[in-house]
């Protein structure tokens, strides 16, 4: 259980769209995962989507439209909704939500709670209760298989608390600060969902001011060195050195003042100061192309930050991914084969194929024969791995993993599969 109490909004999904609730089949938004982002723009600290299909084809057209909201949102995501077997908990664990609810409104879903807390751990399973009926009648299950609950109706809240041996996220219907506080002043709420966030997405870093006024611990970019510990320059400006976070590749150099600071602290964008507008400018204001911040670090003299950021779009103004393209020397040396770096390099070089065919290309034979061929040779490199481990010589295994990794990335182009997506789910495990 976090320390912190959560604001987290939900989004009700609906053949592709946003709608309002439930039984309100009402469009909020026909770009879910663009909703989703705009929640993670405005520091809410999760989200709930309720997948509200009925069937299996739509289920399956949902869980394409939540794994974009996935890789959107910037928070953690909770799956919701059409839950039938394990394998729809696998799938929405797949596509990206960090953990699964199950609907205890349905004996199906009661009765999956063991299996698949054994199966993906009890950290990733919640539960959705209506009342404390159905939290006095499963108590031993919830307690043992479940990670949270979230209360769907604000009726039996006191009651619910009293009852409930985990923490709870509950539900409110309309906003009102005082109820707010109320609320998460009690030690087994941990969060709140529903329209009253949704609704007041915007005012999210004010209502986590006035919970912090009221002594109640919320998540805010809080920062460990303050501003007057930092050492700007005569013009009160202080260098910030721009890096992708996952690549590490420097992206730009821009300045930041005491408002662009604290700005970038509270809004979690990045926020800089312009020496030749002499103004504040938030980066991707005018473009889209935001960054959000992942990391900020001091160096040993305090007089330049790292800012460590998820660049959305291109960070260069030419329409380029970095500013720093323009060559001005180059001598040749061996570069390290960073593992990622080198089977994306193979895996765009794949994509091309399938995109642009080469005559006599190998991988386009591939293709041409279809995935049943790439299966099948597959197949074959992994039997190949099996015997080479058994030859004393350790670089013929060498060999047939590389055979084999680059057959696994055939199949990965032909069925849409990135490196990102495949990392992710292990870092997720």
């Amino acid at each position: 259980m976090s320390d912190y109490k959560q604001f987290i909004p939900c989004i009700y999904l609906l053949e592709g769209k946003a709608v309002a609730g439930f039984k309100d089949p009402a469009v909020v938004s026909d770009d879910p995962a663009g909703l989703a982002r705009f929640y993670g723009e405005n520091n809410a600290d999760g989200l709930i989507v309720f997948d509200l299909s009925d069937d299996d084809p739509s289920h399956e057209a949902a869980l394409d439209t939540l794994k974009l909201i996935c890789s959107e949102a910037q928070i953690p995501v909770i799956g919701a909704g059409n839950i039938r077997r394990m394998e729809d908990v696998k799938k929405l664990l797949y596509a990206g939500c960090k953990r699964a609810a199950l609907n205890y409104s349905k004996e199906s879903n009661i009765s999956l709670t063991r299996e698949v807390s054994l199966k993906f751990g009890k950290d990733k399973i919640l539960a959705c209760v209506e009342n404390a009926a159905q939290i006095t009648a499963n108590e031993a299950l919830l307690t043992e298989y479940t990670d949270q609950l979230i209360l769907i109706s604000e009726k039996d809240i006191r009651q619910s608390i009293a009852l409930a041996g985990e923490p709870l996220i509950v539900t409110l219907p309309e906003v009102s600060l005082d109820k707010i506080i109320e609320l998460l002043s009690l030690e087994r709420i941990c969060g709140i969902t529903g329209p009253a966030i949704n609704a007041n997405a915007r005012e999210l870093n004010s209502i986590k001011d006035l919970c912090q006024g009221n002594r109640i611990p919320v998540h805010t970019f809080t920062p460990a060195i303050p501003w007057e510990e930092l050492k700007t320059g005569p013009d009160g400006l202080i260098p910030v050195v721009v890096q992708d976070y996952k690549t590490r590749e420097v992206l730009m150099v821009a300045y930041m003042n005491k408002d662009a600071y604290l700005h970038t602290l509270k809004s979690g964008r990045m926020t800089y100061y312009s020496r030749s507008r002499r103004e504040q400018w938030i980066k991707g204001q005018t473009s889209g192309h935001f960054q959000y911040v992942k990391e900020l670090v001091a160096d040993c003299d305090k007089d330049t930050i790292l800012a460590r950021v998820s660049q959305v779009g291109n960070a260069c103004h030419t329409g380029n991914y970095s500013c720093f393209f323009n060559e001005i020397m180059r001598r040749e040396w061996e570069e390290e084969t960073n593992p990622l770096t080198v089977f994306e390099s193979v895996l765009n070089v794949i994509r091309d194929r399938k995109v642009h065919p080469k005559e006599g290309s190998y991988t386009n034979y591939l293709f041409d024969k279809g995935v049943d061929k790439i299966l099948k040779k597959l197949g074959e490199e992994a039997t190949e791995i099996v015997i080479a481990a058994k030859n004393p010589n350790a670089n013929e295994i060498k060999y047939e993993i590389a055979d084999f990794l680059y057959h696994m990335m055939v199949l990965m182009v032909e069925k849409g599969v990135s490196w990102e997506e495949i990392t992710q789910e292990l870092a997720n495990r």
